[in-house]
């Protein structure tokens, strides 16, 4: 390789957590070569990897023994632009909110409701990452990536990364893509997504006809900000639980005890709100010496005072426990697991 990685890295500053924890070897890359070369240099010397963008959906449960790869691929450029419609290329290091602004600025709809996730470009097909009513299968066209089983790089389209709720083909087969690029098909002229409740009800006595696409991703901006903590100010990876999708019949037996139950209505079945379980369980604002639940969102576990990986799963697995008991409901984690 052209550049040694690093040995013995603390990565505390390189997860939104900061949790601490050491990496043995640590490198980023810039290119698909550069990639393919750190990969193979790690096989030759028989250790694991870990593909690290922003470290906003992980928890570090110890020390990594093998190699860290930062993707810092960056680069953002518009491909097929036709009409009213446009092909937004990112780059894999590419810092998402800004993207998100970027497309915006230059008066592009598409993406305005996912303004303020915390991750990089790569991360985000990983997730299938969405708020407000907005996920990013709504307009992604192809995902470039490495196949480690190949050693190719390949171009997955839309259909092919096998997108559901939170979920994807990259996460299912951890550790097989790498993804270098992704593309949206983003427009001027379609609709704005404005039929969330949070949404419509921050943008209540405005015309959608006099909203441009910054508006939209200034409001998003703002009721995030009103309800989930700054990583940079209150370590946190986000939602912490995904909304736990249930059949209509348990919905409807959940409701006759709880008439207050949040549900969101699918085809054959309902999707619950994670955070109003785990409220009605006790947990929102709570805090130990660590480690706690945001007092604002209790979606959203934080690490107030330097815990660990531990501290950060253990409270999960109480939450969980309690809400399984509670309503009989199983909660899944987001965030992935680095031990």
């Amino acid at each position: 390789m052209n550049t040694q990685p690093q040995e013995y890295v603390e990565l505390a500053e390189l997860n939104t957590l900061r949790v601490a924890a050491i990496a043995r070897y640590y490198l980023e890359v810039r290119d698909a070569e550069e990639l393919s070369e750190a990969l193979a240099w790690a096989e030759r010397q028989e250790l694991r990897t870990l593909i690290l963008g922003g470290g906003s959906n992980l928890v570090f449960y110890g020390d990594f023994d093998g190699l860290v790869v930062r993707m810092a691929m960056r680069g953002r450029r518009w491909e097929q632009a036709s009409g009213q419609d446009a092909t937004l290329v990112l780059g894999a290091g590419e810092n998402w909110h800004e993207a998100v602004l970027y497309a915006a600025g230059a008066g592009y709809r598409g993406i305005e409701n996912l303004a303020l996730i915390p991750g990089t470009a790569g991360a985000a097909p990983v997730q299938n990452i969405g708020a407000y009513g907005v996920e990013l299968r709504d307009t992604l066209v192809s995902v470039t990536a490495l196949d480690r089983e190949t050693g190719k790089v390949i171009t997955l389209e839309r259909e092919d990364c096998e997108f559901a709720y939170r979920d994807s083909l990259f996460k299912r087969t951890p550790g097989r893509y790498v993804i270098i690029e992704i593309r949206l098909r983003l427009s001027r002229s379609k609709p704005l997504q404005l039929g969330y409740r949070d949404l419509e009800e921050y943008l209540a006595g405005t015309s959608p006809s006099e909203l441009t696409v910054t508006d939209v991703a200034t409001a998003v901006m703002a009721i995030r900000r009103r309800k989930l903590p700054d990583p940079e100010m209150i370590p946190n990876a986000g939602s912490f639980f995904k909304n736990p999708v249930v059949p209509s019949a348990d919905y409807e037996n959940l409701l006759a005890r709880y008439p207050d139950m949040v549900g969101y209505a699918q085809s054959s079945s309902v999707k619950l709100a994670a955070a109003w379980l785990i409220d009605q369980c006790g947990w929102k604002g709570f805090r130990n010496e660590n480690v706690g639940v945001h007092n604002r969102q209790a979606l959203v576990l934080i690490n107030h005072s330097g815990g660990t990986g531990r501290d950060i799963l253990e409270l999960a697995a109480k939450i969980r426990a309690s809400v399984q008991d509670k309503f009989g409901v199983e909660l899944e984690m987001e965030p992935g697991i680095v031990s």
